[in-house]
């Protein structure tokens, strides 16, 4: 059987070579010879078939592992391959209908009618109730979570390196000078300027811990150990923060802790990880649930550390009365699941019972790490604190 080049085999199955390079690299479509001298790829014509079906799989949107899954299927069991594809589709329907909201909600707010459509009467004064706490969990020797609420600033900080627990401390404190009044100017210029003093301070303790300990290369989150990508070295904190001016939230984020909003009964991840499985999920390279497990789930691409000004996401969000906002590191999202940690606070009546209800909830999971909540609810200021 005479074999095809990577190139004709390309036109054939209507996939490009970078394609079915990548695809060689994940084992999901191997060529059947690899020249030994010029590392030249050849395929058979019956490995068109697959080609193809890999081809109208990627144009369903399906990711490259859920792939390999069908493929190997339909080796074996081609009525197998036909329900997991059907799978598939019916929670990629059901994931277009939360993502539909969502672009309701962003819609609405890009066009400043969040206010109008909330049923909140314009002038009406907004307060929050708010509760923090950090645990420490099952399987750590010491927390390097902290956790602040106070009447202006909410944040979360999940600390790493020898030096985690400091920094993280460090960099919530370097925002409190916010809590005894808001500067002139730009609100999120204000936590921004406040984010550059928390840098400030974590490569002080950074510089005292190099003085004296040996250098960790890219610590994880939480762990004291591991290989990192992008984060530096050393001590280091990843830091979601909110602050509120009375109508509206400033947010600020970095790393893998999160910040989320109940609104409505539906829940909303309004920030992005920086993680290195987050972008493998953003690539297509693999699925939410193989997140999970990955081996690099704890590694990040953007933190606060003493090697480079920290890559800062910045947004303002304007508030609405029933509004619940949680902060929270990945040792709560890391083994809870959004459903269950939605659930948790449609249930709880106050912040401090939701604080307490999340936290039980990823100790419950095995606590494998330490476990910061903050949890704001947005009130008309005449029903008091």
């Amino acid at each position: 059987m005479e074999l095809l080049t990577i190139g004709a085999f390309a036109r054939a199955s209507r996939l490009t070579p970078k394609a079915l390079r990548l695809y060689d690299e994940l084992g999901l479509l191997p060529p059947v010879h690899v020249d030994e001298v010029s590392g030249y790829r050849f395929y058979s014509p019956e490995q068109l078939e697959r080609a193809r079906l890999v081809a109208w799989l990627r144009r369903l949107g399906m990711p490259l592992a859920r792939i390999r899954d069908v493929c190997d299927l339909c080796d074996l069991a081609p009525d197998r391959a036909a329900e997991a594809v059907a799978a598939y589709w019916a929670e990629t329907e059901a994931e277009l209908a939360s993502r539909r909201d969502l672009a309701a909600f962003l819609i609405s707010y890009l066009y400043g009618e969040e206010t109008a459509m909330s049923g909140t009467q314009p002038g009406t004064q907004l307060a929050i109730r708010y509760a923090a706490q950090s645990d420490i969990g099952r399987c750590r020797e010491r927390n390097q979570d902290t956790a602040y609420a106070g009447a202006r600033l909410l944040a979360v900080a999940d600390g790493c390196g020898s030096g985690g627990d400091r920094a993280s401390a460090a960099a919530i404190e370097a925002l409190k000078p916010l809590e005894a009044g808001l500067p002139a100017g730009n609100l999120l210029n204000a936590l921004s300027d406040a984010v550059r003093q928390a840098e400030s301070a974590v490569r002080d303790l950074a510089g005292a811990d190099a003085s004296g300990s040996e250098t960790v290369t890219g610590t994880a989150p939480g762990t004291g150990t591991g290989t990192g990508t992008g984060t530096g070295t050393g001590t280091g904190t990843t830091l979601t923060a909110m602050l509120w001016s009375g109508s509206q939230l400033a947010l600020v984020h970095v790393g893998d802790t999160r910040a989320y909003l109940l609104r409505d009964g539906e829940l909303f991840q309004i920030t992005h990880d920086h993680s290195v499985v987050q972008s493998l999920i953003d690539e297509g390279r693999i699925t939410p649930e193989e997140a999970v497990s990955h081996p690099q789930r704890a590694l990040l691409l953007r933190a606060i550390s003493a090697d480079r000004p920290a890559d800062l996401d910045l947004s303002l969000h304007d508030a609405k009365a029933g509004d619940r906002y949680l902060l929270c590191s990945d040792g709560l999202t890391a083994v809870v699941p959004p459903a269950a940690i939605g659930d948790a606070l449609r249930a709880a009546q106050s912040p401090e019972q939701a604080v307490r209800g999340l936290i039980e909830l990823a100790n419950e999971a095995g606590g494998p790490d330490n476990i910061a909540c903050v949890v704001a609810d947005v009130v008309p200021a005449s029903s008091g604190l």
